[in-house]
């Protein structure tokens, strides 16, 4: 019988819970920020009405679980063009200089379901980029990429993508880039063909490929400064010489160690070019 109050996890037996899904899993949520860690857990401890009891039960025991606590804690909010005067300063200040490449690498990290990556498809055809190029988008959810894969989205969501789109400076419409399905829109296959979406855990994996230009948005603000330094580092590994990373709105390389190893190209957007 389902219990009819909820308990309340305190900062100490998060802290348990932690230690015993890294004991019992590769899962590691050690360095991510207590207090957002601290909410989501919550939410799924009202969600299934468990008491802390419940969840070491359900944490030891049900490898299902697992995942399923992994993904309701990593789950991200995105859309297409978010901050589009972003993408518009991507297009006048950033891609020119990528230019010069004769192939090119593209990492969007934390993607979540997708719509960055797409973003970023349509930005590099748009300015004859794309033929070159190659995104991959990753993230630590696996039931996130498998929505990112399919290139699906809702039709009511497309007009806000749209209108976002709109303010990129963007050379066509939005339209041209997605087939309308009933309730449903779904990007075309030249936009999808040199994308590869797969699963990659920051805080433990290491680096797979080198890239002219990284993109991790809204997703180091879950961490705490430890790991945030620790995959800032992996990002300038990942980066070849010139390369750019771009951050988001409330995360920044100033103030940092790192930051000797960079130049700012636009201090509003906080996007960064590898000088060392």
């Amino acid at each position: 019988m389902a219990k009819l109050s909820i308990s309340h996890i305190s900062f100490q037996e998060l802290q348990e819970v932690v230690t015993l899904l890294r004991n019992v899993s590769d899962f590691d949520l050690s360095g991510y920020s207590k207090s957002s860690l601290k909410r989501r857990i919550q939410r799924v401890m009202d969600l299934e009405r468990m008491d802390f009891v419940d969840l070491k039960n359900a944490v030891t025991n049900m490898g299902n679980f697992q995942m399923y606590l992994m993904n309701e804690i990593t789950v991200n909010v995105t859309e297409m063009f978010r901050d589009p005067k972003y993408y518009a300063t991507l297009r006048h200040e950033v891609l020119p200089y990528l230019e010069t490449y004769p192939a090119l690498k593209f990492w969007s990290a934390g993607c979540s379901t997708g719509e960055e990556v797409y973003s970023l498809a349509i930005l590099l055809q748009e300015t004859d980029l794309y033929p070159r190029s190659f995104i991959y988008g990753t993230d630590i959810n696996i039931h996130v990429l498998e929505t990112a894969k399919k290139g699906i989205y809702p039709i009511k969501k497309i007009k806000q993508y749209s209108e976002n789109y709109n303010g990129t400076e963007g050379t066509g419409s939005l339209s041209d880039y997605y087939t309308a399905m009933y309730e449903a829109a779904i990007f075309n296959s030249d936009i999808r063909r040199n994308i590869l979406f797969s699963q990659h855990n920051l805080v433990s994996d290491s680096v797979f490929n080198e890239f002219q230009f990284i993109s991790c948005r809204n997703v180091l603000i879950y961490f705490d400064m430890e790991l945030q330094n620790r995959v800032l580092q992996l990002f300038y590994d990942s980066l070849s010489e010139f390369g750019f990373l771009c951050l988001g709105p409330k995360e920044t390389l100033l103030s940092r160690d790192i930051m000797v190893n960079f130049k700012v190209v636009n201090k509003e957007f906080n996007i960064y070019q590898k000088i060392k």
